[in-house]
């Protein structure tokens, strides 16, 4: 492909207006093709990642989208200008809608990965079905996995594909689980036993004699992001690798129209960052992976990052719809039906708000409505109050004040093991706590998990270079929310210690707890959930940690806390501190 993707921009009116007369024309003329030639074929992709079982609309600045830029430029306290954005039955009527604008017969629907897992309550009760069982109502045809289609691990994913009841809870809602009306792909996650792939690598579509292939992947880091229970016994290999490799066989087979549905991505920066339809200094994995595939990808639909945008790349489109179903990719291809081709200059790309003034989609209401009903009255049982908003934005050291609160609830949950401290992973924390009574619907989707609670022995030497691995991420620290009995400093100008041998980084200083200075050769009893202590996130220092006791589900600990504090005030976010 060459860089002449036309985006259409529909969120950003202020920035494209100069442009409607150029897109207008564009869009009329009419696609290239040889002449004498047969009619080229046009082919609508709908695509949208990072679902994360958002049946119905998500609350917080996880359900708006920002339209503009922040009116003094530097997101300071003017707010930007956002819309309301996502829930089944608003997604599943856009999704209709702009099929039926354009070409309904020629469309296929895709998506990249974690549409199910980090879950609110209605669908996680339910082992996630529900999602499923909505997302085939709303036309999907072909999804890749991501990192959270293995929370469960690799048969219960198979299960979510194929159908059946879970082997626990059986069906839960009292209907049979008939399993996925779409296809899931994985192409690059394998068995270790057999070196053969989970689920099928890739399929193929034939629109009107165009054959197009879809290949589906996760990120090669998924076993660092994942339980090890989720990931045993299977491997995930090069994203750049695999897309070639299996790009090269469908060429083999006749395709030569190729979409890559991958679950890894990137981000925009810089003032217009906001543009949801924009490409702004692009950024992340995307970038050198997009480069690396092989000129015979057309598209790359990718994810993980929860971000917005719309980039060419080496070529190849390159989108991400946010997350929550808040937005949908809309990309139109044309082909050149003698040579199965993508004509480049013909493509459109357009990422369109899910906005909440259309009409409900009645089946998706429906859905909506059974489970909410077989869910019962758990959900709505207030199990403590916020006396304000307590959210989960990071300051400049990295801490939130919501991470900071599970941390603390940890802390008290575990004081009985003997604990002193706890950290918890920033992204096991989901949601925001709005001021107001707390219900256990709410407190679940901050922590939709279910992780145990693990406490064990770490030296102080071992804990600081616990806290050195934060840093040793090659500029992209990942910061352990700490409980408020652990404080310590970070160097700017100190060295982080390479991920090989992170105990060496000089990043870390003036560690106490209880405002104790931390000794190298004391031992201290240190509480995090099961996933940090299996060495999630990277964090394989803490499986160095000793006479470890597995207590309370993260949840109970949590709601327990917020039960016997009435009511929560957000924690300051003072227990790391920057120094010179």
């Amino acid at each position: 492909m060459s860089p002449s993707v036309l985006r259409r921009g529909t969120v950003a009116a202020a920035v494209t207006t100069a442009m409607t007369g150029l897109v207008v024309a564009a869009a009329l003329a009419p696609a290239a093709a040889a002449p004498n030639g047969p009619k080229p074929v046009e082919i609508q992709l709908l695509a949208l990642n990072d679902f994360h079982g958002a049946l119905e609309p998500p609350t917080g600045s996880g359900g708006r989208v920002q339209t503009g830029p922040d009116p003094d430029g530097s997101g300071g306290p003017l707010p930007a200008p956002t819309v309301d954005a996502g829930g089944a039955e608003y997604l599943a009527t856009q999704l209709r809608q702009l099929a039926e604008a354009q070409r309904r017969q020629n469309t296929i629907t895709v998506a990249a990965g974690d549409l199910i897992g980090a879950s609110p309550l209605l669908s996680a009760a339910f082992h996630d079905e529900p999602t499923i069982e909505a997302l085939g109502l709303a036309g999907l045809d072909y999804a890749s996995v991501g990192n959270h289609e293995f929370d469960e691990g690799p048969a219960e994913l198979l299960r979510i594909q194929n159908g059946g009841c879970h082997p626990v809870d059986g069906c839960a809602d009292g209907t049979p689980y008939e399993g996925a009306d779409f296809q899931y792909l994985s192409a690059n996650a394998f068995v270790t036993e057999t070196g053969q792939p989970l689920l099928d690598p890739y399929a193929i579509h034939n629109v009107q004699g165009v054959k197009v292939g879809f290949i589906g992947m996760t990120l090669e880091g998924t076993s660092q992001i994942v339980s090890q229970q989720g990931v045993a016994g299977l491997e995930f290999r090069d994203e750049v690798e695999t897309a070639n490799r299996y790009a090269a066989e469908l060429q083999a087979r006749g395709v030569e129209t190729i979409v890559v549905l991958l679950h890894e991505g990137g981000a925009q920066s810089g003032p217009d960052a906001w543009n949801v339809d924009g490409c702004s200094n692009l950024g992340g994995p995307i970038v050198q992976i997009a480069n690396g595939m092989s000129d015979a990808i057309d598209v790359v639909v990718s994810g993980h990052t929860h971000q917005a945008y719309n980039c060419t790349v080496d070529g190849k489109v390159v989108s991400s719809a946010g997350n929550n179903g808040r937005l949908v990719t809309d990309i139109d291809l044309t082909v050149d039906k003698r040579t199965g081709d993508v004509i480049d200059s013909a493509t459109r790309v357009d990422n369109v708000i899910v906005e909440r003034g259309v009409a409900a989609d009645p089946a998706q209401t429906a859905l909506i409505a059974r489970y909410r009903e077989a869910l019962g009255p758990i959900a709505t049982e207030v199990v403590g109050d916020a006396a304000t908003d307590i959210r989960r934005t990071a300051d400049a050291e990295g801490e939130t004040p919501l991470g900071n609160l599970i941390a603390d609830a940890q802390l008290a949950d575990t004081r009985d093991e003997g604990a002193v401290a706890a950290l918890m992973n920033p992204g096991g924390v989901r949601a925001d706590l709005l001021a107001g009574p707390i219900t256990y619907e709410e407190a679940f989707t901050v922590q939709p998990f279910a992780n145990n609670l693990v406490t064990l022995d770490l030296t102080g030497a071992q804990l600081d270079c616990v806290l050195e691995q934060q840093y040793a991420r090659a500029g992209n620290p990942v910061v352990l929310q700490p409980s408020s009995a652990l404080r310590y400093t970070v160097s700017t100008g100190g060295a982080a210690g390479p991920a090989a041998d992170p105990c060496t980084g000089q990043k870390v200083g003036g560690l106490t707890i209880d405002g104790v200075a931390v000794v190298p050769t004391q031992t201290y009893r240190i509480t995090v959930n099961n996933f940090l202590a299996g060495g999630g996130d990277g964090f394989t220092q803490l499986r160095t940690g000793t006479n470890a006791v597995t207590g309370s589900i993260d949840l109970d600990a949590f709601t327990a806390y917020l039960g016997a504090n009435r009511p929560v005030s957000a924690p300051a976010t003072d227990r790391i501190t920057t120094v010179a």
